[in-house]
């Protein structure tokens, strides 16, 4: 029986305070690293400016993207590590998509009121 490559999402969130170069840099060299190691992108969405549900390195705001792909596990260990030591990025995730999973959607999440009022410091008291 024929094992099923597996799809990895990326979710990757980057310091709005970095230069744009910067962000598109660091997107580029993912993309670069997912194919030379033999992978390839299913899907690249950007999900923009988006608040964080709590402050980040005193930011409350952050570039958002999603990223499916394939790849060996390799490839895994090698982008955990170029985007832990990146500065520019706040966070990351990147996790193995279980068969039968409904896909991702094709826009991004709603942005919630309550969190989006708490990252930018309203809301009611």
């Amino acid at each position: 029986m024929a094992t099923q490559t597996p799809i990895y999402d990326l979710t990757l969130l980057l310091s709005m305070s970095a230069p744009e170069e910067e962000r598109t840099k660091i997107l580029a060299d993912v993309e670069s690293a997912i194919g030379s190691a033999g992978g390839s992108i299913e899907r690249n969405q950007s999900w923009g400016r988006r608040p964080l549900t709590y402050r980040i390195e005193h930011q409350s705001e952050a570039e958002y993207h999603l990223l499916q792909f394939t790849g060996p596990p390799a490839l895994l260990e090698s982008l955990s590590h170029s985007l832990g030591i990146a500065d520019s990025v706040l966070r990351f995730r990147i996790i193995k998509v279980i068969p039968g999973t409904p896909p991702a959607p094709e826009n991004p999440p709603p942005v919630v009121a309550a969190v989006a009022a708490a990252a930018t410091g309203g809301g009611e008291s």
